[in-house]
């Protein structure tokens, strides 16, 4: 037995990755479980693991008395001495139990008990493990498909790998191995949980990390990444070192590196950006490989206007909206992108609207309307010396414009308001229409049955129209 229980300890400790105490708790919890079951659980019992012995002993405590009221929690005086010499009246002395004879229940019970310590402790281990490898890259093998998802074996546990987080047109058969993303690491009542992910635009950046060494080395940094998996892809990358090209380094000799992520993208074409700190030249960047003429840009709102040549509209927009969708995810700035020849139609209405409404020139008004001034209510949310600076006009002129905008927002707000009450009455007056309708039609006498000739001979026949 000595040799048994300690062997077995120490074996599961190293197979699980479990802790001795851990073991060892287990075991001595079973044992006063099935101590409980065996002899009552009213029963003050407590269980020991004897290292020296190498067994769980089991002890009954009871209270040393004169006389005994309760013979299963009281012990007599004379009794006492036999287990301790040297107890008083009022000690506590605990008598070792015989948990030879359990009995197949009780052990039952106790071997339950274990197994599930035993599971607990192993899926701590394995949280603990994993929890700090989070958004890092693992590699597996598919273990078997199930209805929804792939389970994956990482060795001591396994992973899901859900079908949505799959590259598009991916499918993997059992033994399979599998490369993906920590996406997430729970705990829960069957164990701990590995979520796996192959379009999460965290995967294609570690794939760059494990490839590229600058980056591992912190002499390049990847600053974020979109992805539309399977099809398209845009990194940015960024370099404070002005004589190392980030771009090169990424691409690799003869495109060998970028190649490699690509293969393991199934074919996903991947544009590196060059990160800017100026946000404008940044997003000109991303809408690579179209030219930008201008960008206005729109702090309120985060947003950008975006002007391209004609011949460069649907390239900078992309198939499908692809390029323009991806920069504005890579940027986190909403992206508007507009031909010359449109900008210059709509430039045209708007500026003419400000010249008419703010009795301005021309040249005022395209200064407005460059500086994205071309609505009566942001202008009029301005100081004259804000509109001063500007427009580099005189203060007492800019007071007038911002009160000529007060005056047009205003009048919008008039209209407005007897637009909606002409509708309504125009409502009111239908539903009128229709009530009157309905009570002449409910009014309306019933007319008399006409009496109808049958010629001699003619049956009666009913005539559907």
């Amino acid at each position: 037995m000595y040799f048994d229980l300690n062997y077995v300890i120490e074996q599961v400790g190293k197979e699980k990755g479990i802790p001795k105490e851990t073991i060892i708790e287990a075991l001595e919890e079973a044992i006063l479980s099935a101590s409980k079951k065996k002899y009552g659980s009213h029963l003050d019992l407590e269980a020991h693991y004897n290292e020296e012995l190498g067994e769980i002993e089991v002890f009954q405590f009871k209270t040393v008395v004169e006389e005994i009221k309760e013979p299963d929690m009281e012990i007599g005086e004379e009794d006492a001495k036999h287990h301790d010499p040297d107890c008083l009246i009022g000690d506590a002395i605990g008598i070792k139990l015989d948990t030879s004879s359990l009995g197949r229940i009780a052990a039952q019970t106790a071997k339950q008990i274990i197994i599930q310590k035993v599971r607990n402790a192993e899926s701590d281990v394995i949280y603990n493990e994993y929890k700090g490898k989070k958004n890092e890259i693992i590699t597996g093998v598919i273990q078997r498909v199930e209805k929804n998802h792939y389970i994956v074996n990482l060795g001591r546990t396994e992973a899901l790998l859900p079908f949505k987080e799959v590259i598009p047109g991916e499918t993997y058969r059992q033994r399979e191995r599998v490369k993906g993303l920590i996406l997430d690491v729970e705990k829960g009542q069957k164990g701990c949980m590995i979520l796996m992910s192959r379009t999460h635009p965290g995967f294609l950046m570690k794939l760059f990390d494990l490839e590229v060494p600058e980056i591992q080395e912190g002499i390049i940094k990847i600053m974020g990444a979109a992805r539309e998996p399977g099809e398209r892809a845009k990194i940015s990358v960024y370099s404070e070192d002005p004589d190392i090209d980030p771009i090169g380094a990424c691409v690799g000799v003869k495109g060998s590196r970028v190649q490699s992520i690509v293969q393991e993208l199934r074919g996903e074409k991947i544009d590196i950006i060059p990160f800017s700190k100026d946000i404008a030249k940044f997003v000109c960047n991303t809408l690579a490989p179209a030219r930008v003429s201008k960008v206005y840009i729109n702090e309120e709102e985060h947003s950008m206007e975006v002007i391209v040549n004609d011949d460069q509209l649907s390239l900078a927009i992309g198939k499908k909206g692809q390029n323009v969708r991806l920069a504005s995810k890579l940027t986190s700035w909403k992206i508007d992108i507009s031909s010359e020849s449109e900008v210059e139609k709509t430039s045209k209405k708007v500026i003419d609207e400000l010249i008419e409404n703010l009795k301005i020139s021309e040249i005022l008004a395209r200064i407005l309307h460059d500086e994205y001034l071309r609505d009566a209510k942001d202008i009029a949310k301005l100081t004259p010396e804000e509109l001063n600076k500007i427009t580099s006009i005189s203060v007492e002129d800019c007071r007038r414009i911002i009160e000529e905008a007060k005056a047009v927002m205003a009048r919008q707000a008039r209209e407005a308001e007897e637009n909606k009450e002409a509708e309504e009455n125009k409502e009111a007056e239908e539903n009128k229409e229709t009530g009157e309708g309905e009570e002449t039609a409910e009014e309306a006498p019933a007319q008399e049955p006409q009496e109808t000739e049958t010629k001699q001979g003619e049956e009666d026949t009913p005539v559907v129209e």
